[in-house]
């Protein structure tokens, strides 16, 4: 039998696509044994715990269960492998969330495909939280000063579609936490790989995604400095010396991520989109995501999601049913999109969410 350019073009990709997958396999692994012997009574203890939460109204309206078919910038977040199946040659998105206790998070996106490289993308996303009155224990109630904390994550995505198929991403996230005069920065990779018409079925897509790996993170800075008092200083004639206070470093919400998706055509304008994913991390205990989505005419858009966490404690899981929509226009060439989000939230305010997207 000859074997032809393209029969080992396809071979080699086949095998490149196995060793990939092996090696997302012992990711998966040594992550999820990580999340079982840490987990527990940590949570809210982790570093950058902006990292976990969610942008893009889309993806949010559908619960964030998008990992396996999310696309484009709107993919950059839930899966980086997504990025490559952008529609466009470059995109640009820009989201604000209204999140909990008026803490607003501001995202932008700005993506470009080389051809025969692959597809690259910026994204910033910062928290704004307002100012805060400046205490000490001396003055509890505060000094009349206030400061502004800064949460800023900086992240560099490259992906590439090794077939028409699949596809894989990684994100390098420089994360930025200032809180009065005392600083911590990190860095932390995301790894995912989306698999299209998986075991053969046209239509079905798998993702897996590995977030949030890196080194622990420390504050340190002039607001660690302390005038400290010494009983019995006879010596030299002192009362106090100044010390610095050495805070301890601690993990970043490492995660390991699951998830299908099944699109479905009613005609040839309507269209059924479901996705499903399942979340396990080293601090919190484990999600379940389900969505959906109809579209019509890839025009207007309605969407529906809900997040559960089964095993955690009663009430102390807030997230649960999210919905939204939206609409796409095309103006010579210029895709423009308008997507909206609303995510419930116990004991706080819903969640807002508005994402405007070009694509050229």
């Amino acid at each position: 039998m000859t074997t032809t350019p393209e029969m080992k073009k396809e071979s080699t990709m086949k095998n490149t696509f196995v060793k990939l997958s092996i090696v997302c396999m012992a990711l998966v692994c040594a992550v999820t044994t990580i999340s079982y012997a840490g987990r527990g009574d940590k949570a809210g203890t982790s570093a950058a715990p902006m990292l976990l939460i969610p942008v893009g109204a889309r993806d949010i309206a559908l619960g964030g269960s998008n990992l396996a078919s999310s696309v484009g910038v709107d993919a950059i977040f839930y899966n980086p492998a997504g990025l490559a199946f952008n529609r466009k040659n470059s995109e640009a998105m820009f989201s604000h969330m209204s999140y909990i206790a008026d803490i607003g998070i501001d995202y932008l996106a700005v993506s470009t495909a080389f051809e025969g490289l692959g597809t690259l993308a910026l994204t910033i996303k910062a928290l704004s939280i307002g100012d805060i009155d400046v205490t000490t224990e001396a003055n509890p109630d505060g000094t009349g000063e206030i400061y502004t904390p800064r949460f800023t994550t900086i992240g560099v995505t490259y992906s590439n579609a090794l077939t028409d198929r699949i596809s894989i991403g990684l994100t390098t996230n420089l994360v930025t936490e200032q809180i009065d005069r005392v600083t911590a920065n990190g860095v932390a990779f995301n790894f995912g790989v989306q698999y299209r018409g998986f075991a053969a079925v046209n239509g079905l897509d798998v993702g897996v995604a590995v977030k949030n790996i890196g080194p622990q993170m420390q504050y340190s800075g002039p607001g660690l400095i302390r005038n400290g008092q010494i009983d019995n200083e006879v010596a030299v004639g002192r009362s106090s010396s100044i010390y610095t206070v050495q805070a301890s470093s601690s993990e970043l919400p490492s995660v390991i991520e699951l998830g299908f998706a099944y699109h479905a055509s009613i005609d040839e304008q309507t269209k059924l989109n479901f996705s499903s994913m399942f979340l396990n991390q080293n601090f919190m205990d484990d999600e379940f995501k389900l969505g959906g989505e109809f579209v019509y005419d890839n025009t207007f858009f309605i969407r529906g999601g809900y997040s559960m966490a089964p095993q955690a404690v009663k009430n102390t899981y807030i997230y649960g049913a999210s919905f939204g929509g939206g609409i796409n226009q095309n103006f010579d060439g210029l895709d423009f999109t308008i997507d909206y989000a609303y995510r419930s939230v116990k004991y706080f305010d819903a969640n807002h969410v508005f994402t405007l997207k070009l694509g050229f």
